[in-house]
């Protein structure tokens, strides 16, 4: 969706109004930006003796943004694993981008003699230094690895999505709780202070009533070289390899570098990309279980040959390049009567990048964009009397005729009186990585393992396993080409029922 640069504006400093008028327990300039607030914001404090000791293991794409992140007072990195020489170089390195700076530039030259360097993750769980590890490895290893990691006595946060499938996704659970560890999955979304306060916005009803989302993550990848998921194999990574990958877990050396383009190693867009933004939407309509699932997915540019691939033949890749997917939600109250339904479509493509993601939540009183990650903005609905709406007015919130705070609009458009927050909307956004680990880090350390609702782990292994059901149900509702409909035990992690074992699914 996109604004001229007088509506970004507004936007922005409508949803800075509506947080800083709603919210007055917080400090608005934190709030309001969504800067890494971490203790202070979620309420969680300093720790209280040494950084938990921590290994990671994958120092790849991900991997990399990971140890840019990480929190240096509530996190010592003491060791990196990963089996190709390459990542374990970037790690220290970076690869000159600033999301993954690297280890030298974080934490100065003397890291490459203080932390342990190991070519696999079976080497570094003997290390009994290490309390916990942080795992960002390619999709159909998270479980193994997070199982040996549970069984070897340490705690976990691992990349989403969670599993490759939901068999394995409570298997992690039920390895976790015999262990007595703590099973986080980064989901970051749940650490944005940002989308918090997205969300206690819709929770307060600015919004009015909610009945359809639409989510988008859309890239350009038609032009040569643009496809940041398919590289070549680096000579080095090859010599050190070939003929051994097959015993971590991979066919050949083309799985083990582009693991995200093959079912066996991969989830597509929708575990990619998408989980992230139906884990935002379901935030907003307070993390209920979705109804059913319907959609479309297609290798609709890379299928075509001699179209997209690095050697002109045609593409060999499984997954599909284009997905458009559509979620039936429960309304509030959705027991009552059925028709009471929230929609919310997702889409992902791979040759158009005019809006690049986000998630755009409709209400019958306003309007709410969420933008990269990176800024939120808000519009009232026009009234149907009085107009006094639309995307060229500034809003402020009054108390309505029940006493709940309602939207209004002001007819003038100058600057909001709130400089606070205008000033704080300058700043950096936190996508979360930061928050989450050190909120791993302080349950650790105070021994919670309560549920989120009591200042545990907000994306725990049952909340993240609902995010990979949603996922992983729509690539089959795409694969089938049949309506869905979710099933309350697929979201029981003590109950074996998983979606891609339903005779009712795959016949």
């Amino acid at each position: 969706m996109y604004f001229t640069p007088e509506e970004k504006v507004i936007g922005t400093d409508n949803f800075h109004t509506a947080v800083g008028s709603t919210r007055r327990d917080f400090l608005i300039g934190s709030v309001a930006a969504g800067t890494a607030a971490g203790a202070t914001y979620f309420g969680y404090s300093k720790l209280d003796g040494n950084p938990v000791k921590v290994g990671f293991i994958g120092t790849g794409d991900e991997g990399s943004i990971l140890l840019n992140e990480h929190p240096p007072e509530y996190m010592d990195i003491v060791a990196i694993a990963d089996l190709r020489p390459t990542n374990r170089k970037r790690a220290f390195d970076g690869d000159g981008n600033d999301v993954r700076q690297g280890l030298v530039r974080k934490l100065g030259p003397d890291c490459k003699k203080t932390i342990k360097v190991y070519n696999d993750h079976k080497a570094l769980l003997q290390d009994p230094d290490i309390e916990a590890v942080v795992i960002a490895v390619p999709l159909n290893q998270h479980a193994p690895v997070a199982i040996d990691a549970l069984n070897a006595g340490k705690h976990v946060l691992c990349e989403k999505l969670m599993a490759h499938n939901i068999s394995q996704c409570k298997e992690m659970i039920k390895v976790a709780e015999e262990n007595n560890k703590l099973l986080a999955v980064g989901h970051q979304r749940h650490y944005s202070v940002m989308y918090d306060n997205a969300n206690y916005i819709v929770q307060q009803g600015l919004l009015g009533d909610i009945k359809f989302i639409r989510a988008q993550w859309h890239r350009n990848n038609s032009f040569p070289g643009r496809d940041s998921w398919q590289n070549k194999i680096n000579p080095i990574d090859r010599a050190e390899l070939e003929g051994r990958v097959s015993e971590f877990g991979y066919d050949d050396m083309e799985h083990l570098v582009n693991w995200r383009l093959y079912n066996k190693t991969g989830g597509g867009l929708m575990a990619e990309l998408g989980s992230h933004q139906l884990d935002a939407c379901s935030i907003f309509l307070g993390k209920v279980h979705p109804i059913a699932v319907q959609g479309y997915g297609g290798r609709n540019f890379y299928g075509v040959k001699g179209v997209g691939s690095l050697d002109k033949q045609q593409d060999q890749r499984e997954i599909d390049d284009h997905v458009y997917v559509t979620f039936e939600f429960p309304g509030p109250n959705y027991k009552e009567d059925q028709n009471d339904k929230v929609i919310v479509t997702y889409s992902s493509i791979n040759t158009n990048r005019f809006e690049p993601y986000g998630e755009s939540v409709f209400g019958s009183r306003g309007t709410m964009y969420i933008n990269m990650e990176q800024e939120a903005l808000l519009f009232k609905e026009a009234s149907p009397t009085t107009g006094g709406g639309g995307t060229e007015q500034r809003l402020y919130v009054l108390n309505g005729s029940d006493g709940q705070p309602v939207l209004d609009a002001s007819e003038s458009l100058a600057p909001s009186a709130n400089a606070a927050v205008a000033a704080a909307a300058t700043q950096k956004v936190s996508r979360g990585y930061t928050e989450e680990m050190e909120h791993f880090c302080y349950c650790i350390r105070n021994n919670i393992f309560a549920p989120p609702s009591e200042g545990g782990l907000k994306c725990n292994g049952t909340v993240a396993m609902a995010d990979a059901i949603m996922a992983l149900t729509a690539n089959l509702a795409m694969k089938y080409q049949k309506r869905i409909v979710f099933k309350d035990e697929w979201f029981d992690p003590k109950n074996p029922a998983t979606p891609e074992k339903d005779p009712e699914i795959i016949g």
